[in-house]
């Protein structure tokens, strides 16, 4: 028999799990590097950007447009990494919590 106030309460609980989880984000990292390392930049899973490290070999007014480019690859990568572990730590958050039901994808109610 369908429990309403069982559900109300998972779905409470789910709630506070998501609202902690989605604070944690701010200590979840990822490093994104481009040109085999000489340009790093390091985000979090609030796909906030925390630093970037370019090379001292990299640091010339020729090579200006190269810096740039290698630290929008370096970014665009740590942002897709950080993704990932976000999703994984959404997904723990809310394992055994929400329902498996097959072909119904509720991660993406949680998008930090």
């Amino acid at each position: 028999m369908f429990d309403m106030m069982k559900m109300m309460g998972q779905i409470k609980e789910v709630q506070g799990k998501v609202k902690q989880a989605q604070e944690n984000l701010v200590h979840i990292t990822a490093e994104g590097e481009a040109g085999a390392g000489m340009v790093k930049a390091v985000v979090n899973g609030k796909k906030q950007v925390i630093s970037i490290d370019i090379d001292d070999s990299m640091i010339n007014d020729k090579d200006k447009e190269m810096i740039q480019d290698l630290t929008v690859a370096a970014i665009n990568k740590a942002i897709e990494e950080v993704e990932v572990k976000a999703r994984e730590e959404m997904k723990k958050a809310t394992d055994g919590v929400l329902p498996n039901i097959p072909g119904m994808d509720l991660g993406g109610m949680f998008n930090a």
